[in-house]
Parts: C-alpha cells; sequence; structure tokens
C-alpha cells in the first residue's frame, strides 16, 4: 500500500471515530456540566497519553517543536472545544454545521501556509463545493443568528485548522500519536485544575450512559481518534486528507439516527452523497 492510500485511509478512521463525538457528547451532557465535559475529557486523556509516552520510553520533543506543541494544544485540545462550548450557547448545533463545514478548507488552506502543500487549482474548486453544500444544508435547517455566536465559531474553525494543520506538519517527524500525546500533556495541568474546580459535587446518581459519554470523548475523540488523523494527515497530505472531514456531519447524524433514534432525510442522504463526490475530486487533484 503506497503512502498516499495509507493516508486517506487513516484519515477516514480518524473522521469515523471523531464522528461518534456529538452523540456522546450529548448524552454525556444530560448529566454532566459542559464545562467539565470540555476540560475532564482532555485531563482523563492527557493522563493515559502520559503513561503511554512514559511506558514507551518516548524522548523529550526538541525545544523546536514545543511551539508547535503548543498550537496544538491550543488548537485542538482546549480551543475549539471550549470556543464551540462557548458558541452554543448562542446559536443552535444546526447553525454551528455551517461553520464545520468551512473546517476542511480552513485546514487546507493552514496545509499551505504551515506545511508548504501546493494542491493543484482544481483542488480548491471541489473543496470550496463542498465546504458550501455542508453549509448550505445546514442552513437548510433552520437557524438563529448571533453575532457572538458566529464569531466564536468562526473563531473555533481558525484555531481547530490551525491546529489540524501544524500537528500534520509535526506528525512527519515527532509521529502521530507522539504530537497528539504530547499536546495533551502539555495542556494537563490547565486542563486538570479547571476541571476539579468544575467537577459535579457527587457522581452518585450519574447513570451509565452519561459515563459511557465520558468515556468515549476522552479515550476516542481526545486521543485515539487523533492518533490515525495525524497519521493520516502527515500520509497523504494536510490538504487533501482534511477534506474528509466534510463527511464527518454525516456520518455523525447516521450515529445520531441509530444510537438516539434521531430522524434521517433523503436530503441528508443526496447531499452526503454530492460531498463524497466533492471528496473523490478533491483527491485527485491534491498533488
Amino acid at each position: 500500500m503506497d503512502r498516499m492510500a495509507s493516508g486517506w485511509i487513516n484519515g477516514f478512521i480518524g473522521v469515523v471515530i471523531f464522528s461518534g463525538s456529538l452523540p456522546a457528547t450529548r448524552v454525556a451532557v444530560m448529566q454532566f456540566d459542559p464545562v467539565f465535559l470540555t476540560v475532564a475529557r482532555a485531563a482523563i486523556a492527557g493522563i493515559l497519553a502520559l503513561g503511554l509516552l512514559i511506558a514507551f520510553r518516548e524522548k523529550r520533543p526538541s525545544r523546536g517543536d514545543i511551539l508547535s506543541l503548543a498550537v496544538v494544544a491550543l488548537g485542538v485540545v482546549v480551543g475549539f472545544p471550549l470556543l464551540t462550548a462557548l458558541a452554543l450557547q448562542h446559536v443552535t448545533s444546526a447553525h454551528s454545521i455551517v461553520f464545520i463545514g468551512l473546517l476542511p478548507l480552513a485546514t487546507a488552506i493552514f496545509g499551505v501556509v504551515r506545511g508548504g502543500e501546493r494542491p493543484k487549482p482544481a483542488f480548491w474548486l471541489f473543496s470550496v463545493l463542498g465546504s458550501a453544500l455542508v453549509a448550505g444544508f445546514a442552513l437548510t435547517q433552520g437557524l438563529t443568528a448571533s453575532p457572538v455566536g458566529d464569531l466564536l465559531m468562526l473563531a473555533a474553525v481558525v484555531v481547530c485548522g490551525l491546529g489540524y494543520a501544524e500537528g500534520g506538519r509535526l506528525s512527519r517527524t515527532l509521529g502521530g500519536w507522539q504530537v497528539i500525546s504530547w499536546a495533551l500533556v502539555l495542556s494537563l495541568p490547565v486542563t486538570a485544575a479547571v476541571a476539579l474546580l468544575h467537577r459535579p459535587a457527587t457522581f452518585t446518581g450519574i447513570e451509565a450512559p452519561a459515563l459511557l459519554g465520558l468515556a468515549y470523548v476522552s479515550l476516542f475523540s481526545m486521543l485515539i481518534g487523533f492518533i490515525f488523523w495525524y497519521r493520516g494527515l502527515s500520509q497523504g497530505g494536510i490538504a487533501a486528507v482534511g477534506q474528509l472531514q466534510l463527511l464527518q456531519p454525516f456520518f455523525g447524524l447516521a450515529l445520531a439516527a441509530t444510537l438516539l433514534d434521531e430522524p434521517v432525510t433523503w436530503a441528508m442522504l443526496a447531499v452526503t452523497v454530492a460531498v463524497i463526490l466533492c471528496v473523490a475530486g478533491a483527491r485527485r487533484f491534491a498533488r
């Protein structure tokens, strides 16, 4: 298997794992405070990551890598979860999809700026079209408007795209699981402290579904998913593999329908097929 194909496979696995984050979060926030859930999942993943780094006796990152790891931590460990949590106090989940649809494009742009990639012009056409399809679908779902929420979501997309691109670039030399592990460990003092401050007064009465939701977003969304995702970005290209994120909202809808009995319409399926075609087109012209 060539490096490009391996990158797309790893990236696809990462996106599938990330797609379970929203259903798991919806279940968890029924009994956990959203702020606690945001920092607790990063703290739990950080403790696990620290154990992995010690067990495999990984060497410490060089001084030149610390700034890049800080960018990853601020972007995907703290920034994106926090900014989206704040934004969702002002806008609906449907409205947020408009901005999530822009995340692959943001990742591609930072892939050019930070990763030195140069996709062909046709790549940008498919990338913009795919983002427009996702955003357009969200606009048909009935949205609320809030300038504060919109600015927070836009900021979330920017910092996450930067965190994805920086992590993908750093994975080329440091390794995929090492990048997210060191980023989690770097942010652990902050996430652990905030988690302790916002922890529930008691865990008595918290039911199994909420605990399983917390376990999923901590283990899979915050750690295992990134292992595959950063490996995919480093192997297949940040701009190219990043387009797989266009499928994430629809995978999430499918999981929500399966696990939470939420409806999936023919429109959702039609847009999903169109987005898949855009991803295929972007892949062809990525290099």
